[in-house]
């Protein structure tokens, strides 16, 4: 295994969450892990159906094969004094939505210079728990450096903290996780991002029907599971209102 240079900010940020994950006694189970490369840039674009995915799909890659991931993340939590200066400790790249040409060109530079770049194209967590309609920057980023998308489904974060749903504490034990690592997706220079984009949501979506058959838990009637399932999450459309009813409300609050 290649040996990586040490970074205690992250090394310690990793013991923290598998000492979290091993408390909770969460039930890994892990597929296509080997799609990640062993070295060199790569897009990790996944699904998010919770706010921990970040951090599972850390966990899941560290255990397979030692690799850090670099997060992009709001530039409003590298303004903060602790977080933003574990943040720059662990090299993720902040985003100051005035100037987003700097965040993409970061992360274009960490790609060519060997680095995974996660990236959440739905842009937002889905509380109908299928894919959303994905944003092109994995395409235009992986294109841009010439490093391949590596797909990743995550089923069952979502049950350990999601949005418009509190969790109790004792229903994050012993909770099943899983995890489909899809085969990377190459993209050509002067490919359409659109298309790959496309091919990048069908795939996803395809891993998430996979993972939501095999997983070991009935889901019906149960808030986790989508609709079309027999849950009781909102429907595409349903969550799709909600999300727009509430950036309403925001727009509402800053201009008054």
């Amino acid at each position: 295994m290649t040996r990586r240079p040490s970074e205690p900010i992250y090394s310690t940020a990793i013991a923290a969450g598998r000492g979290l994950f091993g408390f909770w006694g969460l039930k890994r189970t892990v597929t296509g892990a080997e799609h990640v490369p062993a070295t060199g840039g790569a897009v990790l674009a996944m699904t998010h159906f919770g706010y921990l995915e970040f951090a599972l799909v850390e966990w899941a890659t560290w255990l397979s094969n030692r690799r850090r991931i670099r997060f992009m993340a709001k530039q409003g939590a590298f303004d903060k004094p602790v977080v933003g200066r574990l943040l720059r400790g662990m090299r993720h790249i902040a985003v100051d939505m005035k100037a987003g040409a700097a965040a993409y060109s970061n992360a274009v530079d960490a790609l060519r210079r060997g680095e995974l770049l996660g990236v959440f194209p739905e842009a937002g967590v889905s509380s109908s728990f299928t894919v959303r309609e994905l944003k092109t920057g994995a395409a235009r980023l992986a294109a841009e450096a010439g490093v391949p998308i590596i797909p990743v489904a995550v089923w069952g974060g979502q049950r350990l903290l999601t949005k418009r749903h509190r969790i109790r504490f004792f229903e994050r034990f012993g909770v099943p996780v899983s995890f489909a690592f899809g085969q990377p997706i190459t993209v050509g220079v002067d490919e359409d991002p659109h298309d790959v984009t496309a091919r990048l949501r069908s795939t996803l979506q395809g891993l998430v029907d996979r993972l939501q058959a095999e997983y070991p838990v009935d889901g019906a009637g149960q808030w986790w599971q989508p609709r079309h399932l027999g849950g009781t999450a909102p429907t595409p459309d349903e969550a799709a209102q909600a999300d727009a009813a509430r950036e309403r409300d925001r727009d509402r609050d800053r201009s008054e």
